[in-house]
């Protein structure tokens, strides 16, 4: 049978959680049904937007914007604090009450997950019926609501899940894209940021439906790789697995939540680099090699996302992993502000481990690979001996102003 997907986010998580944390312990007030947000210092009113109950948007209030700002469109605004922690126990519980149905679960944030539901599809009437059950279940056992999007691939479940909210079960089968997504604005697609969308209006491409009917060539000539990633969501496509298996167990990684949001390649390559280092010298100490390298995003809207590359040959060398994780970045990115960014590797093997040669170790490259293997070594012996800050490369030393 045809993949079935589905797609299942927590309506507004971090206001919801809140407010369902707050009736438990006797508030007379639900935050859900008033204006609202989470976010920021109350006293100060600094921060960002984290999360708006239905009404605060309905004042124009949107995530990530400043807290001072939604408080100029709506003076009697009610703010609460983040609580990380209680989001976290949280999340932890929805996913258990989910891999009740299946471990087939790819979490991707603390409020959103993938679950195939293909392999149990007979154990239901449809589709519909057991979203219906798991949302109903959730919101009775939980006090909280989810909308779930239904499809044959990721991303239309995803675009699924974010049709009318909150407490909703959709679907958008290929069948039904031409109806159900090709008249939304172009901004509502997964992926196009701002900048995509001001370019292709410049081409009269205001819709979905514009973006997969246009030319492919001509969207590629202006927008490059992620032209042609915006053009093939445009159209449904979409191969990406549910990725259930736990990366982290069978992994090592590093993501770092950046100070200041990152606007160009050129700060970004910056942060990658050491970050690099970081995975890289972690495979080493651990005897490990990497067969697949990862990178994540998170923008400064806090849309998340992740692209990910099997590599010709497993490798441990921090210059691999650099420019791999660069090349998805430039694959994947909007163009937007950056918040955080991660390397994660996966399919380890031991790094004594026979390799399989391929053509290309015929030609005469190898020398520059084993100089680079020995100075790894070297570097590796001298941060066992005196520590990991104790020798650097070059590149990854301030410049002085």
């Amino acid at each position: 049978m045809s993949p079935v997907i589905f797609h299942i986010d927590v309506n507004s998580a971090y206001l919801s959680w809140t407010a369902v944390e707050q009736l438990k312990n006797g508030a007379k007030v639900d935050l859900r049904e008033i204006p609202s947000i989470i976010g920021g210092d109350k006293k100060s009113r600094h921060g960002v937007v984290l999360a708006k109950s239905i009404s605060a948007k309905k004042y124009g209030i949107r995530t990530g914007e400043p807290v001072v700002n939604a408080f100029r469109k709506c003076p009697n605004l009610a703010m609460e604090p983040p609580n990380h922690r209680m989001y976290r126990e949280k999340s932890q519980k929805l996913m258990e009450y989910l891999r009740g149905f299946t471990t087939k679960i790819e979490q991707v944030s603390v409020d959103e997950c993938y679950l195939d539901f293909t392999d149990i599809a007979d154990r239901f009437p449809s589709p519909l019926d057991a979203a219906f059950l798991m949302k109903n279940g959730i919101r009775e056992r939980f006090g909280f609501t989810v909308n779930i999007g239904i499809s044959e691939n990721k991303l239309l479940a995803k675009m699924a899940s974010d049709f009318e909210k909150p407490d909703k079960v959709h679907t958008l089968f290929l069948r039904e894209v031409p109806v159900k997504m090709w008249p939304l604005p172009l901004g509502e697609l997964f992926m196009a940021g701002r900048s995509s969308v001001e370019v292709l209006k410049k081409l009269e491409i205001n819709t979905i439906g514009d973006l997969a009917n246009a030319d492919l060539s001509l969207i590629e000539l202006h927008l490059k790789s992620h032209g042609k990633m915006l053009w093939e969501f445009a159209n449904g496509i979409d191969h990406s697995p549910v990725q259930w298996e736990q990366a982290e167990a069978k992994g090592i990684g590093n993501s770092t939540t950046l100070a200041e949001d990152a606007a160009t390649y050129e700060e970004v390559r910056e942060v990658f680099a050491g970050l690099a280092e970081s995975v890289g010298r972690r495979l080493r100490k651990a005897g490990q090699k990497a067969n697949m390298v990862s990178m994540e995003i998170k923008y400064h809207d806090f849309q998340s996302m992740s692209h990910q590359t099997q590599l010709s040959k497993p490798t441990s060398d921090e210059q691999v992993l650099l420019d791999t994780a660069c090349r998805l970045f430039q694959e994947a990115w909007t163009g937007e502000p950056v918040r955080l960014l991660g390397i994660r590797t996966a399919k380890l093997v031991d790094a004594g481990e026979p390799e399989q040669m391929s053509i290309f170790d015929l030609e005469p490259q190898k020398p520059v690979d084993e100089k680079r293997q020995r100075l790894n070594a070297a570097m590796n012996q001298i941060r066992k001996k005196y520590g990991d800050d104790a020798v650097m490369k070059a590149s990854r030393m301030k410049k002085v102003k």
